[in-house]
Formats: structure tokens, sequence, C-alpha cells
């Protein structure tokens, strides 16, 4: 029998209410009560109990911060839910790839990246990239230059492109591949 059942939909109600009044005991409560089936929808997505405990506490965090915008405290556990796999779902896109690897591997990767042979192929394909840049158009450089070496969001290249994020987001794509279209010149 899950814990969730033990408050009522009226004490639910009323401890949303004075949750969003201000009263941090109700939060507690709210906390207690669904706890649990928040880590459970955290962790069926990220399969990884330091990453759920993390995004378990950003989804009450964000709860928390948000409680306000709840029009209906009745549908406060789906609400909640929601943030939970919207979270849980953007924390396991954007982490890296895991990859398994014997810890010698990492000397010898780290030893083959200070020999003077590794520092002369970074520095010629530094200078392809540079030269395929420049085979590109403005706007393609421009797009690819904003985003790579400027390190600017999507939101902020909309704003600097005068252009929609989608916009954005479709140039970014047409110039990269514009961008392996130059650079395979060189491999021919």
């Amino acid at each position: 029998m899950s814990t969730d059942t033990l408050m009522t939909n009226d004490t639910l109600r009323d401890t949303v209410v004075r949750a969003q009044q201000g009263d941090r005991d109700a939060f507690g409560e709210l906390i207690t009560q669904f706890h649990s089936r928040v880590y459970g929808i955290v962790m069926q997505r990220l399969r990884n109990t330091a990453e759920a405990d993390e995004v378990t506490q950003e989804v009450f965090l964000r709860a928390f911060r948000k409680l306000e915008q709840l029009k209906e405290p009745a549908a406060f556990a789906g609400w909640l839910c929601q943030i939970a796999a919207r979270l849980s779902i953007n924390r396991a896109v954007r982490r890296p790839p895991e990859t398994a690897c014997e810890p010698t591997t990492f000397e010898v990767l780290q030893e083959t990246l200070d020999t003077p042979a590794a520092e002369l192929m970074q520095m010629e394909e530094a200078e392809q990239l540079r030269s395929g840049l420049d085979r590109l158009g403005d706007l393609d450089r421009k797009t690819l230059m904003a985003f790579y070496f400027d390190g600017q969001s999507l939101k902020e290249m909309s704003v600097a492109f005068d252009s929609p994020i989608g916009t954005i987001k479709r140039r970014l794509h047409t110039a990269r591949h514009r961008l392996r279209d130059a650079l395979t010149g060189f491999a021919g």
C-alpha cells in the first residue's frame, strides 16, 4: 500500500493551500507524503541512486518555488509527478554517455596527447577547421562560431540573430553539414 493513499483528497487540498500560503510545515508534509513516489519516477528513468537523490531534491525545490502557480490544489500529485518526469528526462538527456575503460587506458590516452606528434595533429586539425569555416557562408560561419566558440545558448542566439529558436536550430544543423562537407574536401 502506497503512503500516498494516507492523505485524503480534502486533506491533500488543505495541505497544499496551507503550503501555498507559506506554511513550511505543510510543505514538509507534502514532501513526506510524496517523496517515495517522486523518487520512484526519477529512479525509473535515471537508474542511478546518487542522481535520483539529487533530482528528487531538485523536484521538490522546483515545486516549492512554483507552488503559487498551481491553480488547482487537488491536482498537486499529478503536477508534482510531471515535474519529476520532466527533470529526470532532462537529466538523462544531458548527461554524458558512460564509457567503461580500464584505468590504464586513460593513462595511455593522456600520454599520447602530450607527444609532439599529437600536438602537431591538433594544430593541423585546428588549421583545417579554420579553413573549413572560411569556406562557409557568412551566416553559417557566424552561427557555428556563436554556438561552439562563444558558447551562446539557443536563446541567446535567437536574440542576437533576431530569429526564432527553431530557425537557429535549423541553421546550426545546416551549418554543421556544410562544415562537414567542406572538411571532407581536405580528406580526399
